[in-house]
């Protein structure tokens, strides 16, 4: 007999990119971080829009314009891209006008708080106490 297998759940990832290498030989020398196991779409896309709205606000100084803060961004900042994409995946080009244009609130750059590994963390820190 042979044994069924379940089938794989579906995940997604999203990748970290710093937008300051600019002379790197590979794409893969860009990518600093790739935070894994996002098991919807929607959720992955959540974190990677707060990702950037809190890079955007690392970018911005007072009393700089827009085009001030989207070329801080663009030379210092850190994009987020989520991997194993389709039409229904978020991307920062389609945003990031408004993000350089009008100044983030706390919760919409909170991205801790969405990121699956803190949230695999802390279910791990209330078994111990179980």
């Amino acid at each position: 007999m042979t044994e069924k297998t379940q089938p794989q759940e579906k995940t997604w990832s999203v990748r970290i990119v710093d937008l300051s290498i600019k002379d790197s030989v590979e794409e893969n020398d860009t990518i600093i971080d790739e935070i894994k196991v996002f098991y919807d779409i929607s959720h992955a896309n959540a974190f990677a829009r707060a990702y950037v709205r809190d890079s955007i606000e690392r970018c911005r100084t007072p009393q700089s314009s827009t085009q001030d803060v989207l070329e801080a961004w663009k030379n210092f900042g850190e994009d987020a891209i989520v991997v194993e994409s389709d039409e229904n995946t978020w991307h920062s080009a389609d945003e990031i006008d408004h993000f350089a244009a009008e100044p983030a609130t706390p919760m919409e750059r909170d991205w801790r708080a969405l990121d699956p590994r803190r949230l695999v963390e802390d279910d791990l820190d209330v078994s111990r106490y179980l």
